[in-house]
């Protein structure tokens, strides 16, 4: 399996680290970006597995490791995949076999998600074999180095969510096309940071503040300021209505939530930078 390599972006969470990659046959490549500067990972995999590499970089989000780590691989594919997903890793070969089915003319390939929400994550009919869609989850997706770098890296801009989306929009653009390939599935554990009940709590709020930042910097690409402005105004509202109801009821986990939405909204509204950081 020397044609793919496995890119894994990490920030604290090293048990579960751990885990996934004793999962990996040690004869295919892999890289991991550490975001939280924990060093002490990067030389117990390096120790143990000789077909890891570990770097240690600054936390400036998903999008910007994951060019780092592109820019340090020599295989003609990469697959790009969260530490949380349950992945069969023969399941390499059934990729291979639609990259040579498609001519390698993609934007991006990406597997069959179980226990998912159609509305927060669409896929195609499950009793086809694959097919076209608008976006792969960022999460499980292998991507041709050489297209990857036709179309254009990921925007730096994102720090978490939408990364993914709006690369495939890029290379839609640009005539490539990403396929869901329903042969291969795959199941989240849940999320792939450790943190505590407090630090959770505010590490909650935080995803929440870069998803509604990434979700309209994406809309400004996508649409432009006039239209995605529109669109935006009634969700400002309703959300601002919600921080009113949830001050009346005294309900400071809800006003919390949504004075983050109302922040990470305003700011990203005002073309400010997603630097909010965990």
């Amino acid at each position: 399996m020397n044609e793919i390599t496995i890119i894994i972006i990490t920030y604290k969470s090293e048990k579960i680290i751990y885990n996934f990659i004793k999962k990996i046959p040690s004869t295919i490549k892999t890289v991991i970006i550490e975001n939280s500067q924990n060093y002490k990972l990067k030389k117990n995999i390096e120790l143990n597995y000789k077909n890891i590499s570990v770097y240690i970089k600054k936390n400036d989000g998903v999008s910007s490791a994951l060019n780092f780590a592109v820019d340090k691989i020599e295989t003609k594919y990469f697959l790009q995949i969260s530490p949380d997903i349950e992945f069969n890793f023969k399941d390499l070969e059934v990729f291979l076999k639609y990259t040579k089915k498609l001519n390698d003319n993609f934007a991006a390939l990406g597997p069959r998600f179980l226990e998912v929400k159609e509305k927060s994550h669409k896929q195609i009919n499950e009793k086809i074999e694959y097919g076209k869609i608008d976006s792969i989850h960022g999460s499980c997706m292998l991507i041709n180095k050489e297209i990857f770098e036709n179309i254009g890296k990921f925007d730096d801009n994102f720090f978490l969510y939408f990364e993914e989306t709006e690369y495939c929009y890029r290379a839609k653009k640009k005539g490539y096309t990403s396929y869901q390939i329903n042969l291969i599935k795959v199941k989240s554990t849940g999320r792939s940071v450790e943190t505590e009940d407090e630090a959770k709590k505010k590490l909650n709020n935080i995803l929440i503040w870069h998803f509604i930042w990434s979700k309209y910097y994406f809309s400004l690409k996508k649409r432009g300021k006039i239209f995605s402005f529109i669109i935006f105004i009634p969700l400002l509202i309703r959300i601002i209505l919600r921080i009113l109801i949830y001050k009346i009821l005294k309900n400071n986990i809800l006003l919390n939530k949504y004075k983050y939405r109302l922040k990470g909204l305003i700011k990203s509204m005002m073309g400010k930078s997603s630097d909010l950081r965990p």
